[in-house]
């Protein structure tokens, strides 16, 4: 089981994703880090929303495990 783990076609981890800070959604913080965490990060765990190693989303355990098909667009390969 990956992070994304799709459900036809959506990322289910995208969708989980939070700010690190509360319930918001990630790239929608509303607390003191929200200037840093509404960004998309450079390197990113693989929901795409949040930064590499901070997968919030009820997978973020197995954030390294890709999936044959998935794309991976980071630096990691």
């Amino acid at each position: 089981m990956t992070c994304c783990q799709r459900n036809n076609g959506t990322c289910v981890c995208a969708q989980e994703a939070t700010c690190s800070c509360g319930k918001q959604p990630a790239l929608q913080c509303t607390c003191e880090k929200a200037a840093t965490e509404n960004k998309v990060p450079t390197n990113t765990c693989i929901c795409g929303k949040r930064a590499e190693d901070a997968c919030t989303c009820g997978r973020s355990s197995s954030t390294d495990a890709g999936s044959s098909l998935e794309t991976d667009f980071t630096t990691k390969k």
